[in-house]
């Protein structure tokens, strides 16, 4: 069974809302799929999307393969954690400076 990592349409007319699911690549773009893997709304602006970065990890190494515009929201969600990572990292010597001055 040929898997893909892709977009689900879900929302009204002129309003999309889309859901980042794994299904199989012969079934319909809104029919059954495997497991939700995140959200995605065009509509909203900033912080548009929410990805669980583990599972599509996980189903890329089973060989699933994600869609063009699943792959650029990975990208922006990896980058969005990183960068995050690395906020966290700057905010612990600092908190630990302050315990220690405490």
């Amino acid at each position: 069974m040929a898997v893909i990592i892709r977009l689900r349409r879900d929302g009204t007319k002129n309003s999309p809302y889309y859901r980042i699911v794994v299904a199989d690549k012969h079934s319909p773009r809104d029919g059954k799929f495997l497991e939700l893997l995140g959200t995605y709304d065009p509509k909203k602006k900033g912080d548009n999307s929410t990805v669980k970065i583990a599972r599509v990890e996980h189903w890329i190494s089973k060989g699933a393969l994600p869609s063009d515009t699943v792959r650029s929201l990975l990208k922006k969600e990896r980058a969005k954690a990183a960068k995050a990572e690395k906020e966290a990292q700057q905010e612990a010597p600092k908190v630990q400076e302050v315990q220690a001055t405490a």
